[in-house]
């Protein structure tokens, strides 16, 4: 379940991709009737002019949110979800990921969650099969890119495999794989895959090792000399959208040489980057604000205390807020390179994680702007 098969569980969740087609396999025959299918659908929407808009709703939103907690999606997809609704002017916000994978269960039985593939989630009954399974908190009435309605697209999906999808009374997790955390550490939020993390380090206290950006972390993380133990907050700040910029899947930080070798296999990373959705650990992301607009993440320094507590959806620098205010006086954002072209225009336009990372210009201020479409141009 790396971001790719998220994606395309999401998109069919969503409304926006055919029923069942989200998890057939790359290559073989039957992507290839479904991508033929596909091409006559979307001749079909164009002729009953049916919006993608029209798809896309809140509601749509919700069932997408429902089956990302229940599959242990990629926690890339929030950034991807956000920023497509904020281009639809449809409200969606980082609670929203946390109050619906508070009450749905995680279902799906797959790497890195679990321990199953794809091709088993195919053979189980695809999304189909686990949103029959969720769907008494489904809005089925949602329109799809099908013509039908959500319900009735699931309505004879039946899951083929419980050991893969799980029924509802045995699930893989009592809640949803996403947690968001607040604190004064990400004040606009950050987030967490339960699933993956490691239940030991999900209440944590311990000492920063600060790495400024991803080439000192690079350079010093296999050191023997490096100061940290178990215990420590490894902390990578300057690798987020404007930082880099660009957001790379920087925050996977690897556990440490020395610490391997004593058979250390987790610990408390955090960063203002995102990672794969095919990584684990207790990987905290997307910490917003980022560190290069002045973000707390900024003032870190080796040795403070950092409490992570994902029940309480908290994540704290245990630092005074005198000395906070003092460092804040002291900080100077870091120079960027990029004087002109495309980057320069990047840092200045995208948003922080909890918007999307989308260019604030892209995101329609109005219902008019997003009913707006441009003249043809050299068309008589």
């Amino acid at each position: 379940m790396g971001t790719a098969s998220t994606m395309a569980a999401i998109s069919e969740a969503l409304g926006m991709m055919l029923s069942g087609a989200s998890s057939i396999e790359a290559f073989g025959p039957r992507r290839t009737v479904a991508a033929e299918v596909t091409g006559r659908q979307i001749v079909e929407l164009v002729r009953r002019n049916i919006r993608p808009r029209q798809i896309m709703t809140r509601a749509a939103f919700e069932n997408a949110l429902r089956v990302h907690a229940a599959i242990g999606g990629s926690t890339n997809a929030v950034i991807h979800l956000i920023a497509i609704a904020g281009r639809l002017r449809v409200p969606l916000a980082l609670d929203d990921f946390d109050a619906i994978s508070r009450t749905t269960p995680t279902l799906l039985n797959l790497q890195p969650s679990g321990d199953r593939l794809m091709p088993d989630f195919d053979a189980a009954g695809g999304v189909p099969a686990l949103m029959h399974e969720l769907r008494d908190l489904l809005h089925l009435d949602a329109l799809t890119v099908t013509g039908a309605t959500l319900g009735e697209n699931i309505a004879a999906a039946t899951n083929r495999d419980p050991a893969v999808i799980r029924p509802r009374a045995q699930p893989l997790q009592a809640d949803g794989a996403l947690a968001v955390l607040r604190g004064n550490l990400a004040p606009r939020g950050a987030i967490l895959r339960t699933t993956t993390a490691s239940p030991h380090l999900q209440q944590h206290r311990g000492p920063a090792l600060v790495f400024e950006d991803y080439a000192d972390m690079l350079a010093r993380i296999d050191s023997p000399d490096l100061p940290v133990t178990p215990e420590t907050v490894l902390v990578l700040r300057n690798a987020g959208a404007v930082g880099v910029p660009g957001l790379p899947e920087w925050g996977s930080i690897p556990i440490p040489k020395k610490l391997l070798a004593q058979g250390v296999r987790d610990m408390v990373r955090i960063s203002d980057s995102r990672m794969s959705g095919t990584s684990y650990g207790t990987v905290v992301l997307h910490v917003s604000p980022e560190s290069a607009v002045g973000g707390p993440l900024a003032l870190v320094r080796d040795g403070d205390l950092i409490a992570l507590d994902v029940p309480a959806r908290s994540l704290n620098l245990l630092v005074d807020e005198d000395e906070l205010a003092r460092r804040r006086v002291a900080w100077l954002p870091p120079r960027s390179p990029h004087r002109r072209g495309y980057p320069r225009l990047y840092q200045q336009h995208v948003t922080q994680p909890d918007e999307g990372c989308d260019f604030d210009f892209l995101r329609p201020q109005s219902d008019e702007d997003l009913a707006f479409v441009p003249p043809m141009v050299g068309r008589s």
